[in-house]
């Protein structure tokens, strides 16, 4: 027995998975204790953006601790925070002409989910938030009242209210999705419907976990229409999807949408140091009193170091460009495979896709396959028969090539064995 086993308690879950001892990683690969090489496509679940150690930001960070710079702040102001939030303001916010306010919590995406629903049921006066069916937003209370996940909610031991779930875009086909959001608008508008106003709708414009399902333009225009019309906050949960994901630094760039708060976290630590932060409307902002949500590492100012490196990487279109190429790269190489068997499908936005095939236990056979074959992937989706493909955006081509090839060639043996 392993120390793992002996001590670790028995909730761990990727470690099943992946059942050897990591040591080393670099980039897209990671190296485990026999020396053997793994290319990864899993990153961390999306924290990875920008590889394994990646050098530029491994050595602004012991820069950082060799000159003795702040590790620990909360709230407090430190030159490395500023530099993040300058960099991050200049960057990202100013050319989309965006006047959000930042607000640092605690370190995950659920601590940034729970904020922000707790500001929008405070500035509205409302209890009620709308979520989406296949959506995952985290596992603390609070947000895991709006994760959709029946196992993952079957935990929480307590009732999980205050939260009600609509069929999301992909559902239906696109006229049925946009009949069914019109139906819901007129069960707002008709006052004895017996349905009260949101304080907000909370969505992932790609549902990473819940499948890589991705929501049309037309139906998100409608969600985010209706949000205003009822006087509720529009959140956008981009804690997976965001953060150069899609080919663009937010998710929704391209969607015509203005979310009142935006959820971030994972990539944009830059190097997998935790930090979450969410973007808010100064309109909502300003119903904060001070001190009235707290985290005790909301000031991980390592964090900021390696974030403020990430930022570098969206100065100019260089890495979009690559992320671009990279993604119709991966589609043609998938191709084939999928035209060899009509039983598979593809579906993503950048560097995100997922390859649906059907099954619970063919996806869970085709990752271990691909694990032994030399390559870490993941499933996601109901009964996880999604394959989900999120390699680093930093991947050289090689890597991502070679981990395509481990994927199409452990897919076509776990087909060929279920036939």
């Amino acid at each position: 027995m392993t120390i793992f086993e002996q001590r670790e308690s028995a909730i761990r879950a990727y470690s099943r998975v992946y059942p050897v001892v990591f040591k080393r990683a670099e980039n897209a690969r990671q190296t485990d204790e026999n020396g053997k090489e793994y290319i990864d496509f899993f990153a961390g679940a999306g924290v990875l953006n920008f590889g394994h150690n990646n050098p530029r930001m491994t050595a602004a960070m012991i820069d950082y601790l060799q000159n003795n710079g702040v590790l620990h702040s909360l709230d407090m102001q430190t030159t490395a925070k500023a530099e993040f939030m300058q960099a991050f303001t200049d960057t990202i916010l100013v050319p989309r002409d965006m006047p959000h306010r930042m607000q640092f919590m605690g370190p995950t995406g659920t601590n940034a989910v729970e904020a922000a629903m707790k500001l929008a049921r405070r500035a509205t006066g409302r209890k009620q938030v709308v979520a989406f069916s296949h959506g995952f937003h985290g596992m603390t209370l609070g947000a895991l009242a709006a994760t959709a996940n029946e196992y993952f909610r079957a935990a929480a031991g307590v009732p999980l209210l205050h939260v009600s779930h609509e069929a999301f875009d992909t559902e239906y086909d696109e006229m049925d999705s946009l009949s069914v959001l019109e139906a819901l608008r007129a069960r707002y508008r008709d006052p004895s419907s017996g349905l009260e106003k949101p304080a907000a709708f909370i969505l992932e414009t790609v549902q990473a976990e819940g499948g890589v399902n991705v929501a049309g333009k037309e139906w998100l225009c409608s969600v985010a229409s209706l949000a205003r019309e009822l006087g509720a906050v529009l959140i956008i949960d981009d804690i997976q999807v965001g953060c150069g994901r899609t080919g663009s630094y937010f998710s929704f760039d391209d969607l015509d949408i203005q979310p009142d708060i935006i959820c971030l976290a994972k990539g944009i630590g830059g190097i997998g140091t935790p930090l979450a932060m969410n973007l808010v409307h100064p309109a909502l902002d300003q119903h904060w009193s001070p001190g009235e949500h707290t985290g005790t590492f909301r000031g991980q100012n390592l964090s900021f170091v390696a974030g403020k490196v990430a930022l570098e990487y969206f100065t100019d279109s260089s890495l979009m460009d690559d992320v671009r190429n990279k993604t119709a790269f991966m589609q043609q190489a998938l191709q084939p495979l999928l035209n060899s068997d009509p039983s598979l499908q593809l579906r993503g936005k950048g560097m995100i896709m997922g390859l649906d095939t059907g099954d619970g236990e063919r996806a869970a056979a085709i990752v271990k396959q691909c694990f032994a074959d030399g390559l870490i992937i993941a499933g996601c989706g109901t009964g996880g028969r999604v394959i989900k493909l999120i390699p680093p955006l930093t991947i050289p081509q090689a890597d991502l090539a070679a981990g395509l090839d481990i994927l199409i060639n452990a897919t076509r043996r776990v087909m060929e064995e279920a036939a």
